[in-house]
């Protein structure tokens, strides 16, 4: 699975974690966050390198680890929200597409080659008397478009242009465009912020970078409650 590009930033504790903080200090902060993110623990040469000189109050923001490491640890929390959730959102295409079409997954040269299961109740006389030029044999790849479709979960637009857009793609782009989706739509909760299935393939929206909405602006019924304790509970 491709890198994570984007966390979930939670602008009101950001603020107030920070508020004390210098803007130099700020912009180091964030800078470490987001060599975190994209490297893991980071090492206190690696901390130094950032901040150009010991700084307890950025320092005492992180914790370090048994071999020395330090990391922030909302952001870690975070980051394996986002991972778990992935996981999840992919084993869940993979469980629907076992239900679905009865079939057990084969690894060849990398890419995942769905291999219809035999049915039990066959009569194998029937079959050594059938036509062997009827038989249809298909061999289907995954990921399929009804994967992308289910996972995308904004079923809007013609739906068979979508699927043939879909069909046409390179199968690696099939299996990025897989990858990208839980992180996306981690990003746009609201359907009515996700872009339409046709405007995502035609876009090419799979090679943007992810940018989180702040809910705050949306005016739908954010439960301030839950986000006054948040904030309160924040650690960055």
């Amino acid at each position: 699975m491709s890198k994570d590009p984007a966390f979930l930033f939670y602008s009101s504790d950001f603020l107030t974690g920070t508020m004390f903080l210098s803007n130099e200090q700020v912009g180091k902060f964030i800078r470490l966050l987001c060599v975190q993110h994209q490297k893991g623990r980071l090492s206190e040469k690696h901390m130094l390198s950032i901040c150009k000189a010991y700084d307890s109050e950025i320092f005492e923001m992180f914790l370090k680890d048994e071999e020395g490491l330090f990391y922030n640890e909302r952001l870690e929390i975070e980051i394996n929200k986002r991972k778990s959730h992935s996981e999840k959102q992919r084993a869940n295409v993979m469980k629907r597409w076992n239900k679905d079409t009865n079939v057990i997954p084969n690894i060849q040269n990398g890419n995942t080659v769905v291999i219809p299961l035999e049915d039990e109740n066959e009569n194998e006389n029937e079959n050594e008397n059938e036509d062997v030029n009827t038989i249809k044999n298909e061999v289907e790849i995954w990921p399929s478009f009804e994967d992308f479709w289910t996972l995308y979960n904004k079923k809007t637009g013609n739906k068979s242009l979508i699927k043939l857009k879909f069909d046409k793609l390179p199968q690696k782009i099939k299996e990025k465009i897989i990858d990208y989706l839980p992180n996306y739509i981690d990003s746009t909760p609201d359907k009515a912020y996700r872009k339409n299935p046709q405007t995502f393939l035609n876009n090419k929206s799979w090679e943007d970078e992810i940018i989180t909405k702040n809910n705050e602006n949306r005016n739908n019924g954010t439960d301030y409650t839950k986000l006054k304790a948040l904030v309160q509970s924040a650690n960055f």
